[in-house]
């Protein structure tokens, strides 16, 4: 096990622990996810398809990430939630949301779809059923949702559900 003592020793405060978690572990991990945003097509569709692959990728290296992101980011008082707000807010988001809004000033995305909330949503689709998936395996006797099946259902929903009508084909 690990004790306090250790902890202190090796890295010797919360924070200095907390940094090398998300330097070391989570940063990592998210590059790639950044890079296929970079490099993917302007259109919303391909997009949210990048973004959820991505996140997909991500939870395969982290399973444990989702429930983090869940406890320890959305949660007030969360141990991560400063340090995400301060590195990670700034671009990722912000960077998708400015690419959305494009689209849509473009008409390329649906009407009545907030590019800011596009993202928010996207997040809602990828982590939150990851970290949900023992509850729902159990209350729908499903006990192989895993990740692929939940990326399969969520790159169907964005194929359907972001087209704008007769400028986007689902894939």
């Amino acid at each position: 096990g690990v004790t306090p003592a250790m902890l202190h020793y090796y890295f010797g405060n919360k924070d200095a622990l907390v940094r090398a978690l998300l330097t070391e572990r989570l940063m990592p991990a998210v590059l790639p996810l950044r890079e296929a945003l970079a490099t993917v097509g302007e259109t919303p569709l391909e997009l949210a398809q990048a973004f959820a692959q991505g996140v997909s990728g991500v939870v395969a290296t982290l399973p444990w990430l989702p429930a983090l992101w869940v406890r320890e980011v959305l949660c007030e008082g969360g141990a991560l939630r400063e340090f995400v707000f301060r590195e990670v807010m700034p671009s990722l988001p912000q960077v998708l949301a400015r690419r959305f809004e494009a689209a849509h000033e473009a008409g390329r995305l649906a009407p009545g779809i907030d590019p800011r909330l596009l993202v928010v949503s996207l997040v809602g689709l990828t982590l939150f059923p990851a970290a949900g998936a023992p509850i729902w395996q159990k209350a729908f006797g499903m006990p192989g949702l895993d990740m692929p099946a939940l990326m399969s259902h969520t790159l169907a929903l964005l194929g359907h559900g972001l087209a704008a009508p007769s400028t986007e084909t689902p894939r």
